[in-house]
């Protein structure tokens, strides 16, 4: 393989590895018009969780960027990061990245504050969301553009779930 297609190779895969890491679209998200009714119930786990669930929570209906890491517009891994921030935890900037850091949790034990992570755009972490309890989590989708509230047990969301990672 020659030099210019191998960098061609690895600029493919670096571009669609994660939701932050290019124009890598995960689809097809599913629609929110057909997706139940959520109302997001009263976070359970402990109070730091609890804070940085109320605070994801504050950016629903923000629009999808991809890219994006402030109010203005945020990707799934930079509504993450943003939210973290605001707690006073740095975490990496990329999707699978950020499934590194902390603590992994399993799926039975997640709870508010817990990142959630999917995979959507081949193998491996692509899309992230900080769960509310453990069935919602908060995310920046691509579909329908906004930030919004959505269950883990939905087909969709529990086929494509790889893991969660606590930060405290």
């Amino acid at each position: 393989m020659s030099r210019r297609a191998l960098l061609a190779v690895v600029a493919l895969a670096a571009a669609t590895a994660a939701c932050a890491s290019g124009r890598a679209v995960p689809r097809p998200f599913p629609e929110p018009a057909t997706a139940p009714e959520i109302t997001a119930k009263r976070p359970s786990g402990d109070a730091f969780g609890h804070r940085l669930a109320a605070t994801a929570l504050e950016f629903r209906g923000v629009p999808y960027r991809n890219g994006g890491v402030t109010p203005t517009g945020f990707d799934c891994s930079g509504l993450v990061r943003y939210v973290l921030a605001r707690h006073g935890l740095a975490i990496p900037r990329q999707t699978r990245d950020q499934f590194t850091a902390g603590d992994r949790v399993g799926r039975r034990d997640v709870r508010a504050g817990d990142l959630v992570f999917f995979s959507t755009v081949g193998r491996g972490a692509s899309h992230v969301g900080i769960a509310l309890d453990d069935d919602e989590f908060v995310h920046a989708p691509s579909s329908r553009g906004v930030v919004r509230v959505e269950r883990l047990t939905t087909e969709y969301w529990r086929s494509r779930f790889i893991g969660a990672r606590r930060l405290r």
